[in-house]
């Protein structure tokens, strides 16, 4: 079955360019983002961990980590960080797992479906892992999954933004209205009727009665 939002990450250990990780020992009390990417040295994967490489100072400052997994080598990893950073034009500082064995991906359902073809009609492409997204928290549960075909690279900027969004409303009564980004108004949620919205969020500005917004809490 595949992982819902609030299932507990499967913990793993596993070997990486930085080391021996112990998941849920390496998360901490940060925010993660467990992503899979189908091979190391091909085009869309190499163009999306340019984007990560570029994006990990943003990372840093939210308290996450970021953590890469495909089914190559530490060894491959470590030598297509030099192609990435021609591509990105800075360093990819975050550590990329050796998950040859299939553990992580079978744990993550990363895995596509092609992959439960018969051993006869199975070609090494089918254990590729596809392009999956996982925002987890401190507490070590799933907030976000996002899913993405092969042949389409991910937006990470739209990744930063939903983590962005993860971080705004987690453990508190507010939600994110569609396209918002940091700054904007926030959604203040029902549980908290219109005094005590106004007493922990100030005046708000009633679209309708179920629709209440609110400045974006600093």
């Amino acid at each position: 079955m595949s992982l819902r939002i609030n299932d507990t990450a499967p913990d793993f250990s596993a070997n990486s360019t930085e080391g021996n990780i112990a998941f849920h020992d390496w998360i901490g009390d940060s925010y993660a983002i467990l992503f899979s990417h189908p091979r190391d040295f091909t085009p869309v994967c190499t163009t999306e961990f340019g984007a990560v490489a570029q994006l990990v100072p943003e990372f840093e400052k939210r308290n996450t980590k970021v953590l890469g997994v495909s089914v190559d080598s530490v060894t491959d990893h470590a030598k297509w960080k030099s192609d990435i950073e021609k591509v990105a034009g800075v360093p990819a500082n975050f550590a990329i797992i050796d998950d040859s064995d299939l553990t992580v991906a079978k744990a993550y359902d990363m895995l596509p479906a092609d992959y439960y073809l018969p051993t006869e009609g199975r070609t090494p492409a089918h254990s590729a892992t596809v392009r999956t997204v996982f925002i987890i928290g401190p507490d070590k549960k799933v907030r976000l999954t996002m899913t993405y075909p092969m042949s389409v690279g991910r937006n990470f900027a739209e990744i930063l933004r939903a983590l962005d969004a993860v971080r705004k409303t987690d453990g508190v009564p507010l939600a994110t209205p569609a396209n918002w980004i940091p700054g904007q108004d926030v959604i203040v949620a029902l549980a908290l009727d219109d005094a005590a919205a106004e007493a922990k969020y100030g005046q708000l500005d009633k679209k309708l009665p179920y629709l209440r917004f609110a400045k974006d809490p600093a």
